[in-house]
């Protein structure tokens, strides 16, 4: 959120077409962000690309904020991560489409105290990963509950790790109706029974629960894999 809110600081207004102003930004700024259709966005910047070791992150975000498309750029420019950024900002969902994001097939869901730091976080992923064999370059996507939505300690730890964290609202997990164990104090402090297994599952695309809860330094993780469905 710190991104989003120096790029808020540095905006203008502006009068120019989008093909003028294009021009006039695209060898002064690290990243740029369209709010329009890809389709324009590509058009603008084509005649400026050069490589991707110089090119600025790109991000197209459609008009109704549902999508933040990382369209140049991806690893080397940053634009993976601003799209992540801007994902979580406007709770939209990130697209991301470079090929080492597609050997990723894990999302942890996770639920702490209030306060934990980034590395209490890390210390119980791992503990998660190693009772699967997995590694933290598997995981794609973190999922918290939206009552955890602000906590430093896990945006920290996903922007060590450059993995996107979703938010899973509390009315989506009560809809789903997971069945998984509970907690009293859970439910009593946030209205649902689990935060960790339902997130893992819901943070995800077809999606298949690789370990129950795990709890450790007041953390709790669960992981799931994704795209199971279509293997089975």
């Amino acid at each position: 959120l710190n991104e989003i809110h120096e790029y808020q600081s540095r905006v203008t207004p502006f009068s120019d077409g989008i093909y003028s102003l294009t021009k006039k930004l695209f060898f002064t700024y690290n990243g740029l962000i369209y709010i329009m259709p890809t389709g324009i966005v590509v058009r603008a910047v084509a005649p400026y690309i050069q490589s991707k070791y110089v090119d600025p992150a790109v991000v197209a975000v459609d008009v109704a904020g549902r999508w933040a498309v990382a369209l140049l750029s991806g690893h080397e420019g940053g634009a993976n991560s601003l799209a992540a950024s801007m994902a979580r900002f406007l709770r939209c969902e990130p697209v991301i489409t470079t090929s080492t994001e597609a050997v990723k097939t894990l999302v942890a869901g996770i639920g702490c105290r209030k306060g934990v730091i980034a590395e209490d976080i890390e210390h119980a992923v791992l503990e998660a990963l190693n009772s699967t064999g997995g590694k933290l370059n598997d995981i794609r996507i973190i999922a918290t509950v939206d009552a955890k939505e602000h906590e430093k300690g896990i945006h920290k730890f996903c922007e060590k790790h450059g993995i996107l964290l979703r938010i899973i609202g509390r009315d989506e997990i009560r809809d789903a109706k997971i069945r998984c164990g509970e907690s009293e104090f859970v439910r009593t402090t946030l209205g649902i029974g689990a935060v960790a297994v339902p997130c893992a599952l819901l943070g995800g695309t077809k999606t298949k629960l690789l370990t129950d809860r795990i709890k450790h330094c007041g953390v709790t993780v669960a992981l799931a894999r994704e795209n199971c469905m279509l293997q089975e």
